[in-house]
C-alpha cells in the first residue's frame, strides 16, 4: 500500500548564467554531489495548483504542488506519487485534462544540510539555481535562515529569483 502524505518546503529559483561557479562556491560551502538527473515533466490541466508527470530514467512520479507565484522564497505544499506505468498514467491524464505542456532539463542535484540544491539546464530557458528547504516542523524562519547564507556563499543574486515554474516562463 501506497501512502501519500503532504509535504513541504521553502522554495526559490533563480536565473544563474555560471552553473559551474555555483558549484564549486556550494561545494566549497560544505554541499554534497547527489548526482545529475534527467528529467521530462509533464504538465496536465489541474483546477487548482500544478499536477505534472516527473519521468526519469530510474523512475516516475506524479507531483502535486501549489504554491504562490511571486519571485522570491516561497513555501510550497506537495504530494508525490510512485507511478510504476508512466506512458500509460500520461495517456489516462492526457484524456482527461489534457496536456499543458513539457519541460525536459539536466538537473545536478547537490545537498547541504536539508536544503536540495537544483543546478539545472532546462531545454529552450537557460540555466537556474533552485534552493529546496524541507520542512520537517514549522521553523520557516530557520528555513529561510539557511537559504539566504546559502546563496550568500554561492554568489547567488536574490534579485534574479523567477516567479511561478519553468511551465510559465516556457508559456503554459
Amino acid at each position: 500500500m501506497i501512502r501519500v502524505t503532504e509535504r513541504r518546503n521553502l522554495e526559490i529559483k533563480l536565473r544563474c548564467e555560471d552553473l559551474v561557479a555555483a558549484r564549486a562556491r556550494a561545494m566549497v560551502f560544505g554541499a554534497r554531489d547527489a548526482g545529475v538527473l534527467l528529467q521530462r515533466d509533464t504538465f496536465f490541466g489541474a483546477p487548482r495548483g500544478r499536477l505534472k508527470l516527473r519521468e526519469m530514467p530510474e523512475k516516475s512520479e506524479l507531483i502535486f504542488y501549489e504554491r504562490p507565484d511571486i519571485a522570491g522564497t516561497r513555501l510550497s505544499r506537495f504530494r508525490l506519487v510512485p507511478v510504476p506505468d508512466a506512458t500509460a498514467l500520461r495517456e489516462a491524464l492526457a484524456a482527461s485534462m489534457g496536456i499543458r505542456g513539457e519541460v525536459k532539463k539536466r538537473r545536478e542535484l547537490l545537498l547541504w544540510k536539508n536544503v536540495r540544491i537544483h543546478l539545472d539546464e532546462v531545454e529552450d530557458l537557460g540555466r537556474f539555481v533552485e534552493f529546496e528547504a524541507v520542512l520537517s516542523d514549522d521553523d520557516i524562519a530557520g528555513a529561510q535562515a539557511d537559504l539566504d547564507r546559502l546563496a550568500g556563499a554561492m554568489g547567488i543574486d536574490g534579485n534574479l529569483a523567477i516567479p511561478g515554474a519553468y511551465a510559465d516562463l516556457l508559456g503554459f
